[in-house]
């Protein structure tokens, strides 16, 4: 099969490599139909995530047909179409039974933190993921959703992560009604996020990037406010002065570990690194933020150390939220949102790309070419 091979930083190809198997009765295998380019790939791509390894297949966002399930899988048969949530999950477990999927004990031996993801390093199990022609699904009764007949392929693979850790993120916030809200980043998920604020009873949304291109996008598709660092000489000033001198009342770091806009923080946690990411955004969010408002992290963070000024959170009485997003508790009610219109996820879809180009897409979306929002790759059995 046709299969994106990462050969260390900066370097992806499309090979072929051996077609999965069932190596479990609860395994699954699916054709994949859709798979994305998540910025969290790029963390991969850029040589920041410990533990990636050569000959990794990327790719935790993707659809894909039923081929083959294990002997045990009672809940899916060959032919559905299906959603694959970004955790691998065992849906029995302490963590699961409170519907957090993220954090499953039994899919990643790796880690006593994050539970098992499809495509990302070894820190998180070492799972294979969707960027090629077919996957092998584990836990195959708790994982893979149907996608509803009426539901257009594009909108049911940003299903997989993208909105869901956007609408994760503002959930995560506890909005109440009126709030303001500033998304730190405009890329998919900060987009979803800011869109989602208002569906949680946000009074003003504003977005921060660096990119006009991008806030260009988050304007029309969030209808909300917009910042370019660029033009700020102190980002929590500024916002305390958008705010009658208060601060936002929610602020959402959707950036993650490599936010531009500080020149020391970008030396020591992408140049060097020193630390696990430029933890830039999440300064400007505890620093900007009210006295007693809360902080909701979704931007990626490598393990295991970030310089952060806890003191600051502490003194102001902050609420501090985050997590990986568990994906599966929240699919029926953005099904729900999308069937009644509210919501329509695809629109952040800037390129199809053949999987063949695999590498190409990577480039592109790495060095923020033709005004890339979100890169789907399109495997060539679906274009034939």
């Amino acid at each position: 099969m046709l299969a994106m091979n990462y050969r260390g930083p900066y370097r992806v190809r499309a090979v072929h490599k051996a077609e999965p198997e069932i190596e479990h009765p609860q395994d699954a295998i699916v054709r994949v139909t859709r798979s994305c380019i998540c910025g969290s790939d790029l963390h991969l791509y850029h040589g920041l995530v410990p533990d990636t390894r050569v000959g990794m297949t990327f790719g935790h966002e993707f659809t894909g047909i039923i081929e083959e399930v294990g002997s045990s899988v009672q809940n899916l048969r060959k032919g559905d179409h299906v959603l694959m949530p970004f955790n691998i999950f065992c849906g029995s477990c302490f963590f699961c039974r409170k519907e957090l999927y993220s954090n499953c004990h039994n899919t990643n031996p790796n880690a006593t933190a994050v539970g098992g993801i499809y495509g990302y390093s070894h820190t998180t199990g070492g799972y294979d993921g969707g960027q090629a022609e077919y996957v092998r699904v584990p836990m195959a009764d708790v994982g893979p959703t149907i996608i509803p007949p009426d539901m257009d392929l594009d909108d049911a693979v940003l299903l997989t992560d993208a909105l869901p850790t956007g609408y994760q993120a503002a959930e995560m916030g506890d909005i109440k009604e009126g709030d303001t809200v500033v998304v730190f980043g405009a890329g998919p998920v900060g987009i979803f996020a800011a869109k989602s604020a208002w569906l949680m009873g946000a009074g003003r949304v504003i977005a921060v990037d660096h990119l006009d291109y991008r806030l260009e996008f988050v304007k029309r598709f969030a209808q909300c406010e917009t910042i370019n660092f660029r033009e700020v000489r102190d980002m929590a000033v500024h916002l305390k002065q958008m705010t009658d001198g208060l601060g936002p009342d929610v602020c959402i770091d959707a950036v993650g570990a490599e936010a531009d806009g500080n020149a020391l923080q970008r030396f020591t946690g992408v140049t060097v690194p020193l630390q696990a990411g430029a933890a830039t955004a999440l300064h400007w969010c505890i620093n900007s933020v009210r006295k007693g408002g809360t902080v909701s992290i979704v931007g990626v963070y490598g393990p295991t150390f970030n310089a952060v000024p806890i003191g600051n959170a502490i003194n102001k009485g902050l609420t501090l939220r985050m997590n990986q997003a568990s994906v599966k508790r929240h699919l029926p009610r953005l099904i729900e949102h999308i069937q009644a219109g509210r919501l329509k996820p695809s629109e952040v879809i800037t390129h199809r790309i053949p999987l063949e180009d695999v590498a190409d897409g990577y480039h592109l979306f790495s060095s923020k070419l033709d005004h890339c929002i979100k890169p789907v790759l399109i495997p060539p059995s679906v274009r034939h």
